[in-house]
């Protein structure tokens, strides 16, 4: 470890965790004032180190760039700035060289989001700090910016700022031994009351994965998001003074001190809080809950195996309400049960401190209160597919299979809906409904009423919005947004297909030679699938579906094969596993993921399921010419594509 001058602003402290029943340490920069002003109060922005690092901050620049950069902010501006660290002994070679932060799938001894409650406890007891979540920031680079991340998503209710520093796309979080793969980008109305910033580094080896970050936060308008990309050639924190000035913008935004009226929520953990409501997940295996809509009124609960798109986990959930119901009041809940369509309704009491407790199973669930405050509610889209997104053919006149729900206990009259786009490549064909009558608890079915015609290209697929206006109660308005992808018109078919339904064999895969570029077909031998083995996937069998593909993204990379991703709009076929292995020689930790499905044994003979199979296939991008401002490309770009095959199963 580099020793430091003794006059720079900072000190290296410990504190006994009883999270981790051990002493921690810490850095923290105090502003030069902090001594004599009394009773002053500053707000605090934690700055959560990559892999190697320590709270140091100084693995990889000795302490000359990062450390006194953020000095420079705190001497300018009444902020504390504290390093976390990330330190788990086992992973670590020593006080450098290490996976920091517990974060991989054999994971879960370590609990760092706890453990950040716990140090933020310490610190607001140990120094003058202001103690809301509005004064409150998160920051962090590559495996630290995803820390950021996570914890402002599992704690909004305690952190109102998060920024990210070319982070890590995806780590396993979770208890152990039901650890889920977790990428921020699938959970992004985790931080629709927070502020967030992204910033990528333009020469960054994982630039990819930032973009689709971005992508994915960019669409998300309820999120208060902000991205800068800077002209630099390698993987590290840059733009701290202006990261710091958004974090400092937050502290002096007020709306950051108010609780939400209606949130969403997902997590990965068995039990968690968030902005007053308990919920203790008993799933079978690992499983993510989400919280939709949550409001006094109600809420939907859905669980999935894997996000974003998995079935629903087995196990029960208990949900316990923030305190909003007057005490000792009876309320009627109805519950639509989203898998078996339908409705019943329960009398539960509030608590003495005006909370309300239900027991629902993991299939899905929406659940409305009345009585006492609830007030009266809007209608309800309920989800128009079990996936997570509906994926829709182009160039036909396709139905939108909207289903409204009626969440009191009394009839809604005299509904109407309006559907609208402004996405260039949608047409409505037929854009309103009118429905007479939604009896207590009840829905209706209005799929055949609304249609659209959509237009695409080639490639991938193409994200639409449709905007849903539903007017209720004679003149109150609600706004649903319907996310969809759209089909690309031109697809090439697969070069050849295997099914591994109990089969066994040997394929050419494409194999990186190194992180400059580079690679060769290699000889993989697998065996996948539960069936006959004939190749061909029939009533009742489990199997995997390979691709071979003449040309990769990779200019080595020739005619192999690759597992693919299935989807399908069947219910003669389901995805029942997600199989996740890791990227070859990648550095960032992510996933190449793929299916598992199973055609359902009462499936009839002759019926034909279309589905679509989702390749990908990677590179490490290496143009030694370029520069990125005045330093060379200091390494590859991991870069990856998808490609989408059409195919018919015919069930035998």
């Amino acid at each position: 470890m580099t020793a430091l001058a003794t006059a720079q602003p900072f000190q290296d402290k410990t504190h006994f965790s009883k999270v981790f029943n051990e002493n921690r340490n810490y850095r923290i920069l105090l502003p030069p004032g902090y001594a004599a002003a009394g009773d002053k109060r500053y707000p605090v922005i934690y700055y959560h180190h990559g892999h190697s690092d320590r709270y140091t901050v100084e693995r990889y620049d000795e302490g000359k760039d990062t450390i006194p950069k953020m000095a420079a902010f705190v001497a300018s501006h009444d902020v504390i700035v504290v390093c976390v660290d990330g330190y788990v002994a086992r992973d670590y070679t020593g006080f450098y060289g290490g996976s920091p932060w517990d974060i991989r799938e054999d994971g879960g001894d370590y609990d760092f989001g706890a453990y950040f409650l716990e140090l933020a406890a310490h610190i607001d007891s140990t120094y003058r700090t202001l103690a809301d979540r509005r004064h409150r920031g998160v920051s962090g680079l590559s495996m630290g910016g995803f820390m950021a991340l996570w914890l402002s998503a599992r704690y909004p209710d305690r952190i109102g700022s998060a920024s990210a520093f070319n982070p890590g796309p995806e780590f396993y979080l979770g208890d152990k031994g039901r650890r889920s793969l977790w990428r921020p980008k699938d959970h992004v109305m985790n931080h629709a009351q927070t502020m967030v910033r992204l910033v990528r580094a333009s020469g960054d080896y994982i630039s990819q994965y930032h973009e689709e970050t971005r992508d994915a936060y960019a669409r998300a308008g309820a999120v208060d998001f902000e991205y800068r990309q800077d002209e630099y050639h390698r993987h590290w924190a840059t733009s701290i003074g202006e990261t710091f000035a958004f974090h400092w913008r937050a502290f002096g935004s007020p709306h950051l001190g108010n609780v939400p009226d209606a949130f969403n929520h997902t997590s990965p953990q068995r039990s968690f809080e968030v902005w007053g409501y308990k919920v203790d997940a008993t799933l079978a295996g690992a499983g993510i809950t989400y919280l939709e809509k949550v409001s006094q009124g109600g809420l939907r609960v859905t669980t999935r195996r894997w996000a974003p798109d998995g079935p629903p986990a087995a196990g029960d959930i208990t949900i316990t309400t923030a305190p909003l119901y007057k005490a000792g009041q009876m309320y009627r809940m109805l519950d639509y049960d989203l898998l078996r369509g339908k409705s019943t309704s329960t009398d539960l009491r509030a608590s003495a401190d005006g909370r309300l407790q239900f027991k629902i199973d993991g299939g899905g669930h929406q659940i409305c209160f009345a009585g006492p405050g609830a007030g009266g509610q809007p209608p309800v889209v309920l989800p128009l597919t079990g996936s997570d997104r509906l994926r829709l053919w182009p160039d036909r006149s396709v139905s939108l299979p909207v289903r409204i729900y009626n969440p009191r206990v009394e009839p809604l009259r005299d509904v109407k809906l309006a559907l609208t786009s402004e996405y260039p490549t949608v047409k409505i064909e037929a854009g309103s409904a009118t429905i007479g009558e939604i009896g207590a608890g009840e829905s209706r079915d209005l799929s055949g009423q609304l249609r659209l015609r959509l237009t695409s290209g080639g490639g991938y697929f193409a994200p639409a919005r449709l905007l849903l206006k539903i007017t209720y109660d004679a003149w109150h308005e609600a706004t649903e947004t319907i996310d969809v992808l759209v089909v690309p018109s031109v697809m090439p078919g697969p070069a050849a297909v295997e099914i591994l339904d109990g089969r066994r064999v040997t394929l050419p895969v494409f194999r990186q030679k190194g992180n400059q570029g580079g690679g060769a077909p290699l000889d993989r031998t697998v065996t996948e699938g539960k069936g006959n083995g004939n190749g061909i996937l029939e009533p009742g069998e489990e199997a995997t579906i390979w691709v071979k593909m003449a040309q990769g993204m990779d200019a080595f990379d020739k005619n192999t094969w690759r597992r693919a991703k299935v989807y399908a709009d069947s219910p003669h076929l389901e995805e029942i596993g997600d199989i996740q292995e890791q990227k070859q020689l990648e550095w960032t930790g992510a996933k190449e993921r793929t299916s598992l499905v199973r055609m359902s044994a009462g499936t009839p003979a002759g019926t034909a399921i279309p589905v679509l199979l989702d390749c990908e296939s990677w590179s490490y991008h290496f143009t030694p010419e370029v520069r990125y401002g005045r330093q060379q490309l200091y390494q590859a770009l991991q870069l990856h594509r998808r490609h989408l095959f059409p195919l018919e199963l015919r069930a035998r």
